[in-house]
């Protein structure tokens, strides 16, 4: 196997000009933009050396082998290679994805009236985000601060202007909602989309303008206009309701449940990971939370360790509950037994068919 490129002696990063961690879209990002300005036809003779290192910094770093390579030799293992999500976590669609070579141009959507209307109508838009929106976006997974600092990095002046003026405006809209840091990031996210649309369509080719694109956008589509518990709220509902009147017995049965052996590692619909169907991990979240405080306000005489595995036992039934149309028949029995059917009621069948003689 004949031997690899040398590694190169200096930062690849510094010479694009991002951080260890940035993303596939954020190296693209940078690459291009740095070649807009440095590259012999713009910059003249002199761009060549600074063109040619660019575009040897962005060989190595597009390709993961090589950029895997780069980051173990260099003392940098595990620091590249995606954008991490809530808590550090990686999605596997980011660790896996590979960018590829050429693409074509990407076209903004289509939009029914200009920019200045489209900011009205998003400052509008955060000035009326409900109870249940603002809490799904305080869980939402958030925009890296560094992903959006690297694509501020390389936009127009006068652009970032209006990105600012526009996320000053609603940040005032948000008033003390703003210190949520889940929310502020989330909105400010999506304002920059919603404002840098144009550039990066004009900077990314496919796939990575969508994918910057889904990056900006996650928080904000994960709460707006979408019902606090998912698809399967009344069901949520109605396990708060039942929480929120627990008897002694029942209380002391609940936590008899929810011991970290008995309930196991948390399950997911076989296919569904919570890392790709963000929006789906918040409904189960916060119903989670919500069915905890419904736990310890409720008359069962619970405290201590006692109350935490009632809170436990209660959170995994809201999250079966929140997932259960995901769930195959034989995968939600096996997981809901300890809990049918005084807290989870049994799944609801349609009713057979009967055929009618003519």
């Amino acid at each position: 196997m004949p031997p690899g490129p040398a590694l190169p002696a200096d930062d690849l990063y510094a010479r694009l000009e991002v951080p260890a961690t940035a993303s596939a879209e954020a190296i693209e990002l940078a690459w291009r933009a740095l070649l807009r300005q440095h590259h012999p036809d713009i910059a003249g003779p002199a761009g060549l050396d600074r063109a040619k290192r660019i575009n040897v910094a962005h060989d190595w770093l597009s390709n993961p082998a090589l950029r895997a390579r780069y980051d173990r030799e260099r003392g940098l293992a595990g620091a590249g290679g995606g954008a991490p999500g809530r808590g550090g976590r990686v999605s596997p669609r980011d660790a896996a994805y590979e960018p590829r070579a050429g693409g074509t141009r990407t076209t903004d959507r289509p939009r029914r009236s200009g920019p200045a209307d489209s900011i009205a109508r998003f400052l509008e838009q955060v000035s009326l985000l409900t109870v249940d929106e603002l809490d799904r976006m305080a869980l939402a997974d958030p925009t890296p601060i560094a992903f959006v600092a690297t694509i501020r990095r390389f936009i127009p002046q006068e652009r970032l202007a209006a990105l600012d003026s526009t996320g000053r405006g609603a940040i005032s809209r948000l008033g003390a909602q703003a210190e949520r840091t889940g929310i502020r990031d989330g909105v400010l996210a999506y304002a920059a989309e919603l404002i840098l649309a144009p550039d990066l369509d004009d900077l990314l080719t496919e796939p990575f303008r969508a994918r910057t694109r889904e990056r900006l956008t996650r928080g904000w589509e994960a709460a707006v206009g979408q019902p606090r518990y998912g698809p399967n709220g009344s069901a949520v509902v109605a396990l708060l309701e039942r929480l929120a009147n627990l008897t002694e017995v029942e209380a002391r049965a609940l936590a008899a449940s929810g011991s970290l052996e008995r309930l196991g590692a948390e399950p997911w619909p076989a296919g569904i990971s919570p890392d790709d169907e963000d929006g789906l991990r918040v409904s189960a979240e916060l119903a989670a939370l919500d069915v905890a405080a419904a736990v310890a306000a409720s008359p069962g005489p619970l405290e201590g360790a006692a109350l935490t595995r009632a809170q436990r036992a209660a959170a995994r039934c809201a999250h079966l509950l929140v997932l259960r149309h995901l769930f195959t028949d034989r995968e939600f029995d096996r997981c809901s037994v300890p809990w049918r059917p005084w807290l989870v009621p049994a799944r609801s069948r349609p009713a057979p068919r009967v055929r009618h003689r003519a």
